[in-house]
């Protein structure tokens, strides 16, 4: 009877240790495919952070699993947002701020607390430029032009109001006293055509990513004056700072990465991990020099506090701006 009670103990410690390794295999991650989201057509920067992710986790072995990129264009981002809210933990979308200025200018439901922040990657900084024969020739005479009328300076942007070129120079503005709700901007399609509209003297200053500006200056077509990063950068070395400048301001063009909604801890500490280690390889910071893209890395817990601030920041400035009446 003794044997046949201890046969049975052993049999039952032995059905639940193989449970137990079963569950223990069941819960690892990632299981499956991974789908890094890019929410616009191929080209461009989403497509190109989620391409390099892709490629720089296969080739440096911190991902074992397949992973994939799928385009889901349209809507400023909101359709590749509203794919990933669908899916499970094994799906991570690109974003930046359109996710936050979408929702405040009332084109989408969608916020960053829909989703699962996971990091916040790289960063572009943003230029203001005139042409070479304008009556400002630093960021300071501009200001002070637009001090005394606002609306005397045509600005050329693209592609529309409330993204982050436009919200830059208001911000510059806001900061230097100009009544912002008076500034005269002019809207374009793309930032080809800004360039080729300040070059063809069309308007008198504008606002764009330094990556779009940074050849004109270079071969003297026209002048930028100021780039909205804390310290001078290594391509544009004679511009200055809008803080060099008097404004107080540092204006990042960031781009991060998100998960779906209601991830777990876990999965959460497993991108953690596999980002923190990516942006530590060469691969990462030889991607960082040729894009003209800065290190801006935030793990998923800085990235959520970094994403109520800038929710905080586009308010205001989109309210000031007269964009929200």
């Amino acid at each position: 009877m003794k044997k046949t009670l201890l046969f049975l103990g052993m049999s039952l410690l032995l059905v639940l240790g193989a449970c137990s390794s079963a569950n223990s295999d069941g819960d690892k991650f990632p299981k499956k495919n991974i789908e890094f989201v890019a929410p616009a057509t191929p080209g461009g920067g989403w497509d190109a952070t989620a391409r390099a992710i892709q490629k720089i986790l296969k080739e440096e072995k911190i991902v074992d699993q397949s992973m994939t990129v799928v385009n889901k264009p349209g809507g400023s981002g909101e359709v590749g947002w509203q794919y990933l809210s669908k899916k499970d933990a094994h799906t991570l979308a690109i974003d930046s701020s359109l996710l936050v200025t979408n929702n405040l200018l009332g084109q989408s439901d969608l916020t960053y607390e829909n989703f699962t922040p996971i990091a916040t990657l790289t960063t572009e900084w943003i230029s203001v430029a005139v042409p070479n024969d304008s009556p400002y020739q630093d960021a300071k005479a501009l200001m002070e032009q637009l001090k005394k009328d606002p609306s005397s300076v045509k600005i050329g942007i693209a592609p529309g109001l409330g993204n982050n070129d436009h919200l830059s120079f208001v911000q510059a503005a806001k900061t230097y006293g100009v009544d912002v709700t008076k500034l005269n901007f002019l809207v374009y399609e793309s930032g080809g055509d800004v360039v080729t509209s300040l070059l063809g003297g069309h308007v008198d200053a504008a606002t764009m990513a330094v990556s779009e500006s940074s050849e004109q200056h270079i071969a003297k077509k026209f002048k930028v004056l100021a780039v909205t990063s804390d310290e001078r950068l290594e391509e544009l070395p004679d511009v200055p700072t809008w803080k060099e400048q008097g404004v107080d301001m540092v204006f990042p063009h960031w781009r991060g990465i998100l998960g779906p909604p209601d991830m777990t801890e876990e999965q959460i500490a497993y991108w953690d991990e596999a980002l923190s280690e990516m942006v530590k390889t060469d691969a990462w910071k030889e991607l960082l020099e040729n894009n003209g893209w800065e290190d801006f890395y935030k793990d998923s817990a800085d990235t959520k506090a970094f994403l109520a601030e800038q929710t905080t920041m586009y308010q205001n400035l989109i309210e000031e701006s007269g964009l929200k009446k």
